[in-house]
């Protein structure tokens, strides 16, 4: 039987659901809703979310308790594995979904007027509540197996809305390049859930990271398997937070619609990874080759994007890679110990980068009305030099940082073309044998008689 504040903690979940719900049977049904349907059921989904949130705060406020936790039932047991549904509502939680909350609304009310008689106005608001839901999911997941699930419909649907405009050739290959790079980071966090179960028999994070409340926990893994899970985490968040050396899917991700971008790649998608992080912290900090690992890939991570960042043309890669240079001192905090600082960080990082990408487009309008105005472009006022001499290094640099760090050709050449060659290499293997064991005959061209290869 549920109480009250039990039913308060499923409405924080429930509501945006629902929201994806209704608007993915009506897709399914060819029953679109009307643009003020569709307006009137994301402020009715995140209204009544975002209150029940705000009353769950006070209670946890007032009542002193620094965690609840919603169990949903066990849903499969089996002799060696038992997959139950909860959601930890926490200090790390909480603080996490009132900011989803208040950046999603602010987002729908903008994309609401942006996305006026878009074609695909309904499939961007069905892709936003499907990126809703599984951002609250991560976020108060009790389990790894509820996590995963979360984690799953975040990467699904920024993949998606960065082929939102599927018209054009350049957001479908950008969204499969994403796609890809998000299943290198789901494999290793799949991994992960499973080497826990194998080593404690279970999947819940009270028995992994401790009952203790955030961000004071114990894990009861041995030193070993506390590396061995905390890198499979540090690869995992670095895949989903476009960490060295997946930092080229970011850029990318800017072919989407403006709203997309400022919620998800310059706010919430792309810090889940640091969010990670934080929710294993006991793991990180168990082992200090970890915590040595995540502050490096941090460093490097930062510096990497301060350089990038300096030689974009574009203002939604250049704050882009201003998202990533911050994610990357996030991460070096996490590995710190710093938990706290990074944390509030996050918190203060999301909300100053939603407001830059919702304003770049009305920036460069602006711009140009003052160019116009002005009969010529901005930077001809500039005091700096026109004929500065270029040192090697900084030429080195800027063309280092020109070609964003070269990421993307050495993950082409040196992973991605080696695996295809591996699977082409097994598809002709079994291509062959399939051909040998069925007694048929491969054509070749010196088996064609002469005048066959004529008729050719």
């Amino acid at each position: 039987m549920f109480d009250l504040t039990d039913w308060i903690c499923l409405l924080v979940a429930g509501a945006p659901t629902g929201l994806f719900l209704w608007l993915g049977l009506c897709s399914l049904l060819d029953r679109v809703p009307s643009e003020r349907a569709m307006a009137t059921a994301v402020r009715v989904a995140l209204g009544c979310g975002s209150v029940a949130l705000l009353t769950l705060a006070v209670v946890m406020w007032s009542g002193s308790m620094p965690r609840l936790t919603l169990a949903l039932g066990h849903w499969l047991s089996l002799p060696h594995y038992d997959f139950t549904v909860k959601l930890l509502f926490d200090w790390l939680a909480m603080p996490f979904i009132l900011l989803a909350y208040m950046l999603c609304i602010t987002v729908g009310a903008f994309a609401l007027r942006y996305m006026h008689r878009e074609p695909g106005y309904n499939r961007f608001f069905v892709m936003y509540a499907m990126f809703m839901v599984g951002v609250m999911i991560t976020a108060l997941a009790g389990t790894i197996e509820v996590l995963f699930a979360g984690w799953e419909l975040v990467g699904l649907s920024s993949a998606l809305l960065v082929s939102f405009f599927h018209e054009r050739a350049a957001p479908v290959y950008n969204g499969l390049r994403i796609w890809s790079v998000y299943r290198a980071s789901d494999a290793a966090l799949l991994v992960a859930a499973v080497l826990l179960h194998h080593w404690s028999g279970t999947g819940d994070f009270d028995v992994l990271l401790g009952r203790q409340p955030w961000p004071h926990g114990h894990t009861p893994l041995t030193d070993v398997h506390a590396t061995i899970v905390g890198l499979l985490f540090l690869v995992a968040a670095a895949g989903k937070s476009g960490l060295v050396p997946f930092s080229g899917w970011l850029p990318r991700a800017m072919e989407g619609p403006t709203p997309s971008s400022a919620v998800f790649y310059g706010a919430l998608s792309i810090h889940l990874g640091a969010f990670l992080l934080l929710r294993a912290g006991p793991i990180v900090q168990r082992s200090p080759w970890v915590a040595a690992a995540v502050m490096l890939l941090g460093l490097l991570t930062a510096v990497h994007a301060m350089l990038t960042g300096r030689a974009q043309t574009d203002i939604k890669s250049a704050l882009a890679y201003a998202s990533l240079t911050q994610v990357g001192i996030i991460v070096v905090e996490i590995g710190l110990g710093l938990r706290w600082v990074a944390l509030v960080h996050l918190i203060g990082h999301v909300c100053v980068r939603t407001l830059q990408f919702l304003r770049a487009p009305s920036l460069l309008h602006d711009r140009h009305q003052l160019e116009n105005a002005l009969g010529t472009h901005l930077h001809d006022h500039l005091d700096s030099p026109r004929h500065a001499r270029v040192s090697p290094v900084n030429a080195w640099l800027y063309r280092l940082a020109l070609e964003r760090g070269y990421l993307d050709a050495c993950l082409t050449l040196y992973v991605v073309e080696p695996l295809l060659n591996v699977f082409r290499c097994c598809d002709r293997l079994e291509r062959y044998w399939t051909t040998f064991l069925s007694g048929r005959r491969q054509h070749r061209a010196r088996d064609i008689a002469p005048t066959e290869i004529d008729t050719v």
